[in-house]
């Protein structure tokens, strides 16, 4: 069966590193950090890392392609790195697993406070929501979570959306009879989460019992499910919109 346009947004991976514009109006910021010392490998790379870059070579091609926003290549870099304060967005993955130092913290804080957007992505579980609670409360205290509604800002700017399907991550997935795809375990209820400010701007974007950055990289993939896929890309649509806007 034909995947449907959205789904067409991925292309080689050689050739994307070669079009994305040096200067832009808008670029994809992935954050670096320290792991944890529990989570630490000898080996390989960093958390911060995960689904890097094929994740955001992908969903940068999908704004380019659903958007007039004028995207840039991708980057990276810590919060110790002044030049973060150029940029109205960051994406951050597997933050129960960073381990934020107090000038970061600090950092961090100013950064939001500036007018700054935190999204975080792909972690699960009781235990890692305590884990990133604490670290987050560090940043941003007597901020409290909260559920985002529906009648959100974020809900409604290039995308209206009313649906909440589970994203998960590709290892979650299962192939079962007649091709259909299923989720393991369905048992853990997604969360769309977010912190605001005093002024009810949203500060930090949290996306919980999932795996959006899974869901761009694999866009390409006949057994990642499209109406997955599809909310994650209008998900990280809305977010960058509100990003450059709020």
């Amino acid at each position: 069966m034909q995947r449907p346009l959205l789904l067409l947004v991925a292309l080689p991976l050689l050739a994307a590193l070669g079009e994305l514009p040096q200067k832009a109006e808008f670029y994809f910021l992935r954050l670096e950090y320290n792991d944890a010392p529990f989570v630490r490998r000898p080996w390989g790379r960093g958390w911060w890392m995960q689904d890097m870059p094929e994740a955001e070579i992908h969903f940068s091609h999908g704004i380019q392609r659903l958007t007039r926003i004028d995207i840039g290549e991708i980057r990276h870099t810590p919060l110790t790195d002044d030049r973060v304060f150029d940029y109205p967005w960051i994406y951050a993955t597997q933050v129960a697993w960073w381990d934020l130092s107090e000038p970061e913290v600090i950092r961090l804080r100013n950064y939001l406070n500036r007018g700054g957007f935190l999204v975080v992505d792909d972690f699960h579980g009781d235990r890692d929501w305590q884990l990133f609670e604490a670290s987050i409360t560090r940043v941003l205290p007597g901020k409290p979570i909260l559920d985002i509604e529906d009648t959100d800002p974020v809900m409604n700017l290039v995308f209206d959306i009313k649906e909440r399907t589970f994203i998960p991550g590709l290892r979650h997935l299962r192939r079962g009879p007649n091709g259909t795809t299923t989720v393991q375990p369905t048992a853990i209820p997604p969360r769309w989460r977010a912190i605001y400010d005093d002024q009810g701007r949203m500060l930090v974007a949290i996306n919980f019992n999932m795996d959006i950055g899974d869901a761009w990289e694999h866009a390409d993939m006949p057994e990642y499910p499209e109406q997955m896929t599809s909310l994650s890309y209008r998900f990280g649509i809305n977010y960058i919109l509100y990003s450059m806007t709020h």
